[in-house]
Parts: structure tokens; sequence; C-alpha cells
């Protein structure tokens, strides 16, 4: 086989409809050899013919779509100078479009011997390691169109594309925990009776199950250990074959598409699973080490990690931040994508060492006509030094808001001096993103996520229960800020699992109320438990699987959570796209767009604030003349609300304020019933007048609506 010279762009491996043009990236490879494999897994070995500008390149004609490939990089092998190249171990492409094959963690794919860590390991590891696959890049979208959901319409749904649907009964059993599963009708339904905007994907890069959950017996679930950033990940596919997995991602997002729902992917640009100096030797630490990883400067066998988890890719290189670049672009251009969420996303910010927002990342990022055009959540923090960055990223960005997630539960489990903290954050947290010019939907609000308890589980655990994991309960957080309402785990104890059912309904009213972008986590409005498991990373099984029997058995609160919905869809005074101003919104009206009130209907003071026993507050949302416009250029006019807030753990007799701000109100939502009042206003809808009371149950949140003249 003759290999002709191709080209050096794009990398990868790219097929044009009579043969593959293979380009790889080394600065410090001597040469590099394509490796091709038959279906007998027989190899042949092509040393590439062209070098440009560092990228070895050459084009193979009849080769196509199917293909198994990989490189060996003949090079130095120095680990004190950060160089490992070593032509024995097989290497993925990190531009591979599809992963055939596994790794079966044999010795052979490490660099070093087991028995002595400071030896060259020359064994061959091509039997044991995976393979780049050959994609036919050719698909039939159609009419495939993103539907460009403005962020303060959108309700995030995060999702596991294996755990959300193992279990579901109505799915065929070979499209269950696929991408086919998710895009089935039954799923299509579930999402739209929700009210879902956009599916946020937990990693569906390839990725590889750690060696050390391997031994014990377990599996990478979550998928934080990707190996490949233009691959869907291959055991995700209904349909289990060379490549076939690419073709079942794209069905999928047009599919979810057709019913108006986005797809944003959670990614993980900032380590890769080839892990520290005593990980295998996979992909990108032989074919360039110290280009694509961030080494220690005194001693560069060893690897900076900001991550916790052994590596930090090196975003400061100009090729291992084109390779983070092209791989967004191809997700965007070619798989349909409509935005990312980073992973621990202050990593990629760290031009040095310390965390920067003009760093390179950012800046290319800003420029860029593509990726600057999609939705962008940053997990704004990371474990190095400053790492906490809620708040800091550009203005392009939003943020998963940990302080939003952290002040909701200690609100609602009654914790002292939270009410003004509360108040921000359920109005947009503007003390973190109006002074760089964002908006509320900078704020990703969430109250739980696939990191830590499910929502049954913050009412129904005071600690974690993670002795599955089999690290003795010593991994997961130990603050988490969490309430059993008085038993530990299951209980048939009746007050319980009623005060239970009410604090889930609290938590899911206040996320979908709040301003800012909701995000609820897989079957918490179905009542999912992981048993008390925090860190369910390594359970892929019913622990972390979705249970589908509880939507019987939890109707009612999938009910609810869609009614609440539907309430936010239908007023714009609960996504606003601007910051409230707190002042009259027109000459010659005194009421502001937003005011507070204490329990007595008074307006709150100073001394109401800094009390350190304030656990209940009153918020009056004004809809008239909302500083937003619709989509033809109108000013929007809604309705106006009042929100009784009450964390006490007594009932209580709540004000309603003066007629100034409204006669007669009807009660649309009130936690402590299993059902939201909304729509017309049947005539059993509970009414109350200006400077009344309301009673109002313990531990629950009351929604009114201001009853327009002559209804």
């Amino acid at each position: 086989m003759r290999p002709w010279p191709g080209t050096p762009y794009p990398l990868g491996a790219t097929y044009d409809g009579a043969g593959t043009n293979f380009a790889v990236f080394s600065e410090v490879a001597d040469f590099v050899e394509l490796c091709l494999f038959d279906s007998d897994g027989m190899e042949t070995r092509i040393r590439l013919p062209e070098v440009d500008g560092f990228v070895h390149h050459g084009y193979l004609a009849g080769i196509g779509p199917g293909q198994w490939y990989g490189y060996r990089v003949h090079g130095p092998y120095d680990p004190a100078n950060g160089q490992r190249c070593n032509p024995n171990k097989l290497l993925l492409d990190p531009y591979a479009k599809a992963i055939g094959g596994e790794v079966d963690w044999d010795e052979s794919v490490f660099g070093y011997r087991f028995d002595a860590p400071d030896e060259r390991n020359d064994a061959d590891s091509a039997q044991h390691t995976a393979f780049g696959v050959v994609v036919n890049p050719f698909f039939d979208w159609a009419t495939d169109r993103p539907p460009n959901t403005p962020y303060n319409e959108s309700v995030i749904y995060e999702a596991h594309v294996r755990g959300l649907t193992k279990l579901h009964p109505e799915i065929p059993p070979q499209q269950r925990g696929t991408y086919s599963g998710l895009a089935h009708p039954v799923m299509i339904d579930y999402f739209t009776r929700l009210g879902i905007t956009a599916v946020e994907l937990m990693p569906v890069h390839q990725f590889l199950h750690d060696h050390g959950l391997v031994q014990r017996g377990l599996r990478n679930y979550w998928g934080y250990n990707t190996i490949a950033y233009f691959a869907p990940h291959d055991s995700y596919t209904s349909m289990r074959g060379r490549g076939n997995q690419v073709q079942e991602f794209k069905a999928m997002v047009r599919t979810l598409h057709e019913a108006n729902i986005e797809v944003i992917l959670d990614v993980v640009y900032n380590h890769t699973a080839e892990g520290n100096h005593l990980g295998p030797t996979l992909s990108m630490r032989g074919i360039d080490n110290e280009a694509y990883y961030r080494l220690v400067d005194d001693d560069k066998s060893y690897y900076m990690d900001y991550t916790g988890t052994g590596n930090s890719l090196n975003a400061r290189n100009p090729h291992t931040l084109q390779l983070i670049m092209d791989s967004l672009r191809y997700w965007v251009s070619e798989m349909h994508v409509d935005g990312f969420r980073f992973d621990l996303a202050a990593t990629l910010a760290r031009e040095f060492y310390d965390v920067d927002r003009l760093s390179a990342f950012f800046d290319i990022i800003q420029q860029d006509p593509v990726i600057s055009q999609v939705k962008l959540i940053a997990e704004p923090w990371d474990v190095g030094p400053g790492g906490y960055q809620v708040g800091n990223f550009p203005p392009l960005w939003t943020e998963w808001n940990g302080k939003y997630r952290d002040t909701v539960r200690d609100f609602w489990r009654g914790s002292p001096e939270t009410l003004g903290e509360f108040a921000s954050r359920i109005t947009g947290s503007s003390d973190l993103y109006q002074d760089d010019g964002r908006r509320p939907y900078a704020s990703i609000n969430f109250v739980t996520a696939h990191d830590g308890f499910t929502l049954n589980d913050l009412v129904s655990y005071n600690d974690k229960h993670n002795e599955a994991n089999g690290e003795d309960n010593n991994d997961g957080h130990n603050d988490n800020r969490s309430w059993n309402c008085g038993a530990e785990g299951p209980t048939d104890d009746e007050k319980v699992n009623t005060l239970r059912a009410r604090q889930r309904r609290n938590m899911i009213a206040t996320l979908l109320l709040s301003q800012g972008v909701p995000m609820l986590l897989h079957g918490d409005e179905l009542g999912r438990t992981q048993g008390g498991n925090n860190n369910a990373y390594c359970q892929d099984n019913e622990i972390s699987w979705v249970d589908w029997s509880l939507l019987e058995e939890n109707d009612d609160l999938v009910e609810f959570t869609a009614a609440v919905t539907s309430l936010r869809r239908n007023h714009p005074v609960f996504r606003r796209r601007r910051f409230f101003a707190g002042r009259p919104i027109r000459k010659g009206e005194e009421l502001r767009d937003i005011a507070w009130f204490a329990p007595n209907g008074e307006e709150m003071s100073e001394q109401d604030w800094e009390s350190e026993f304030g656990r209940a507050v009153v918020v009056f949302l004004n809809g008239e003349g909302i500083p937003d416009r619709d989509k033809r250029g109108e000013q929007v006019v809604d309705d106006s609300f009042l929100m009784f807030f009450s964390a006490h753990d007594e009932d209580m007799e709540m004000v309603v304020p003066d007629a100034s701000y409204g006669t007669e109100w009807a009660v649309v939502l009130d936690t402590a019933q299993r059902a939201v009042i909304d729509g017309d206003l049947p005539a059993d809808t509970r009414r109350v007048g200006a400077g009344q009371t309301l009673p109002v149950t313990a531990r629950s949140l009351v929604v009114l609506r201001r009853v327009k003249d002559g209804e």
C-alpha cells in the first residue's frame, strides 16, 4: 500500500468518498507510522510520507468507513524532560471520530513495568488497546434546524444517556441506555410533558473505565475520563459496529430538534484518561506529551493536576488549543449540537498558574464565529489554588451557580441568616453577574446535579452512604446541606414522608420560578433515589439508573413539575431578560418592579433582613411593563404575582400587602397541596384580598396571582 502525500489539514482521518487522508500533529516525533488493522487483527504499518508544520500526513486510496487504525510514534523517550515516545505502544488518534475495541489494562498499555516503575516497558500494546475508526461523514439531516431557544426561555434537563432509559419498560430492550433510546418517542413525549427545552448530556465523548475501578469490579459510569474528543461513546449505540455510533448520535440530535429540544454536551477538556505519571500510554502522552499536558517545571516526569484526576490539558499550547477548538466546531457543525457545559472550566483559564479570565482559551472562543453563537456553560471551579470562580467568567458565558444551590438548600432546611442571600439568588444573583454586563440568565440555577444527592435523597438523608463505592464511605462530599426530615433513609412514618414530599415540591417550585435558567436533574421529578450515595460516579447499575416504576407512584410530582414549568413558560415575569431595578417602572406609577415584605405584610426593614431567625419572606413581582420585548419588539405585559416563602417549622398566618399592590389575589400554587392550581381560575380556587391573612403551611411556598378587574 503506497500512500500519497495527502494534506496536513484537516487533522484526523477524513474520508472523501474515494479514500482517506490521515494527519496527526507531533512536534517531537522523528516519524510516524499509520497502522491499519483488518477484521482478524492483522496489522499493516505505513510510514506517513509528509510533514508540514509538525503535522505528519498521508492519503490512502480505497481506505474507507469502518477501517480500524492507530499510530506508532518514533521519537525520544526521556520522561524527566517530558518526552515519552515509544513505537511499541499503539496510539489513538486524538482526532478519531469513532473508537472501536477496548483497553483491557494489560501491562503492555503502560510505558513502564509494574514491578519496576523507572524502567521502560517495550511490550507491544496493539492487542490490548482501542483503535480509531474511519467514519462515514455523510448523513441526511433533512430540514434540521437548531431550536435556538433563548436562555431565559430555557429549561435544562441534566441526563445520562445510559442511566436515563436503561430501565424504561416502553423502550425496546436493544435501545435502552442508548442514543436511540434517548430519542425514542416515549422520551420525546416525556420531555415535552415536562416542558424541557434542552437536554444536557453527561459526557458522551469516548471515555475509559479507570484501571482502579475495573480492578474493584466497578465502572466509570459518569464518563468524566475522556480519551477521544471527537468520538461519540461507542457503548451508547444500539447498533454496535465500526462507526455506527456517529450515525446514531446524529439521528438522536435530529429527532430531538424536531421536537424543539436542544442538545447540550457536558465536555471534559480539562484532563484525559491517561492520568498521571503512572497512567497508561494510549494517545497524546505517546504522541507529544509536553505539547498536550501541563508538566511540572522542575521535573517534567510529573504532571500538573488542577482537576484531581492526575493531569491537566495544556490549553496554553497552540496545537492543544486547536484540538479543543476543532473538537467544539466539529460537534456544532457536523453533529449539530446546541451548546456545551465545560467541566472544571477554571482549569482551561489557567494561562500560567492563576485563573485568568483573559486567557487564550476565552479569547479565541469570543472570536470564533461558530462556537460564540451556541450556549456556553461553565462549571466555574477546579481543585487548584483560587479555583472557585463563580461570577468571574467573561460576558459570553453562563455558569453553574453553586451559590444558588447552597442557598436554596439552606433556606428550605431552615438554616438561619439566609434571607438576604436567598433573596439575591432567586432574583438572578445580580451581585455575581450584573457588574460585567451579563443578564439574569448567566446564572444556571440548580438544587441538585449528578454530583451529590438526588432531590429525594437531599430530603431523606443527613449523611452520605457511599459504601458501595468501595472506599469505606470516605469519598464524596460531607457538607451536603441536606436534612432528612426526621428519619435517616426510607421510613414508614407518614408525617416524615408528607414533609419530604412537600420539601421536594418546595425546591422544584423555587428552582423553576427563580430568575435565571433552571436545570433539573433527571429523575428528580420521579423521586429517584441513590440510597444516600452522593458520589455514584462508579455505579453503572440500579443505584444510578432511573427507576421508571416510580412514574406511577410519584406521578403527582411529575404533574406538579410540569405544571410549574408551564407557569414559568406562560408568564415572562418569572424569566426576565434583565435584572430587577427596584424602582418605579414608568413615570406616574409608584409600584416598583419588585418589592419585599415581612410576614406581617409590611415592607422588609433593614432589621428584618438582618434577623438571624428570618425564615419567611414575601416577594411581589410586577408584571406590568417588564423591560423586555417580545419577538415583535413590543414591551412585555404580564400578570403580577406574590410569592410567600416560609421555611418555619410551624404553620403561619401571613398578611397580604396593602391594596396599592392589588385588591384581590388568587392562589395558583401551594406546595402544601399535591397539584398546581393554574389556568382559568375554577370556582373553588382560593382567593384573598389586600390586608387579609393567608394561612401558610409550615415549610411551604404559596404563589398568588393578582386578579384582573372583572375576572
